[in-house]
């Protein structure tokens, strides 16, 4: 089997309002305010027929995401079999510059592709459903014609910037949803970041458990004014997402000595190598890593393997994933082994999606993936419809 074609196409997928149940517009960060989503779509097609998809976020501009992926990406894996996957990563190389990134969409549908031809799902071509090494990710498995399969997926509901009033009502929202843990952007006024989370933990009365995330907004001393307000509260996060500026590897080590709140780095994971430099300085207690910075499914597959052989427990981070982008994070967190902790998702909070068959969010999880690749099929009229 030879790799014919790759062409990509970016939509725009307007997010459900805050009025609504669940609904998360707008979505204010530290770096702005999001109505809406732009996701590139990623085909790659075979000589057998045999199509496979990708997903990923824009970067720049949706017309120079698509010509990276199509004229530079393209080029270099046309010709060659999706299933030399390990070999493809390794041969997408240009000096200067990390382009892991435009090649995790190809990567993800040559696994999509992968297991279709052989009609397995991509977590059992992983490994096969792998138990998770902690009780905060409750999968339910069972076993059909020998093979042991995942159950649901339990996922962190992620809210952005509102407040304090607003967010306690939406931390309601989310744990009558059967949502265990909610995740809150941060770093606008550490004052009011602190606020919202003693509000919504009073609100819910400390049966969510919080993960807050300034995007690098907090200078250090920020930072650990939040962490020890919210001690002296008696809160305790499941972890502070990257709470200073990337790079800054042995303050976020003694920020880690200050508090007694876990620290998380999201971004400081995206550059090569680093999660080597962080775990060797000490500055993680969690690992909040991403598939499409890393390469694809067997980059993230060599992230956790570092992180889990140093004992550090990890999760997969959300980038406002549409159905294709989901399904790869499901077996990804279903076949790799250590993941441990739910993963973000804002999938809830979508108005539509690209995939014929939406997922459900039930009791606060994701559905177990099902069926060969990735388990899902693309709705060209959806895709149509929310094309820019």
């Amino acid at each position: 089997m030879e790799i014919t074609d790759v062409t990509a196409v970016t939509v725009d997928v307007p997010l459900t309002s805050t009025d609504e149940h669940l609904g998360i517009a707008p979505y204010t960060t530290n770096h702005g305010e999001l109505e809406s989503m732009e996701r590139v779509l990623v085909r790659v097609d075979t000589d057998e027929g045999i199509e496979g998809w990708g997903e990923m976020r824009v970067f720049l501009s949706p017309t120079a995401t698509e010509s990276l992926i199509e004229d530079g990406i393209g080029p270099m894996v046309v010709g060659q079999s999706p299933f030399e996957i390990e070999r493809l990563r390794r041969q997408v190389f240009v000096e200067y510059t990390n382009v892991d990134m435009f090649f995790s969409a190809v990567e993800t549908a040559c696994w999509d592709i992968v297991g279709k031809a052989l009609d397995r799902p991509v977590y059992e071509l992983l490994g096969g459903w792998t138990a998770p090494t902690q009780s905060t990710l409750q999968h339910r498995s069972h076993v059909a014609d020998g093979t042991r399969t995942p159950g649901p997926v339990p996922v962190a509901f992620c809210l952005g910037i509102l407040p304090p009033e607003e967010s306690r009502v939406k931390a309601r929202e989310a744990l009558d949803a059967g949502f265990d843990v909610l995740k809150t952007k941060a770093g606008r006024d550490w004052r009011q970041d602190v606020a919202r989370i003693k509000a919504m933990h009073d609100e819910t009365d400390g049966q969510l458990e919080f993960r807050l995330d300034p995007n690098q907004g907090w200078t250090l001393d920020q930072a650990v004014r939040v962490g020890a307000m919210l001690e002296d509260e008696g809160i305790y996060l499941q972890y502070l997402e990257q709470p200073i500026r990337v790079d800054s590897h042995v303050s976020l080590a003694r920020l880690r000595q200050r508090l007694r709140q876990p620290i998380a780095p999201n971004e400081d994971t995206y550059v090569p190598h680093n999660i080597s430099s962080l775990v060797e300085a000490g500055a993680m207690d969690v690992g909040v890593i991403d598939l499409t910075p890393a390469g694809g499914i067997s980059g993230i597959r060599q992230q956790a393997a570092i992180l889990e052989d140093a004992g550090v427990p990890f999760t997969h981070h959300c980038a406002f994933d549409l159905g294709i982008r989901t399904a790869a994070i499901l077996h990804a967190v279903s076949g790799i082994p250590g993941f441990s902790l739910p993963p973000d998702s804002t999938y809830y909070a979508w108005e539509g999606d690209v995939i014929a068959e939406p997922f459900e969010v039930e009791n606060g999880c994701l559905p177990a993936p099902r069926g060969p690749g990735l388990g899902i099929s693309v709705d060209r009229d959806a895709v149509e419809a929310y094309r820019i």
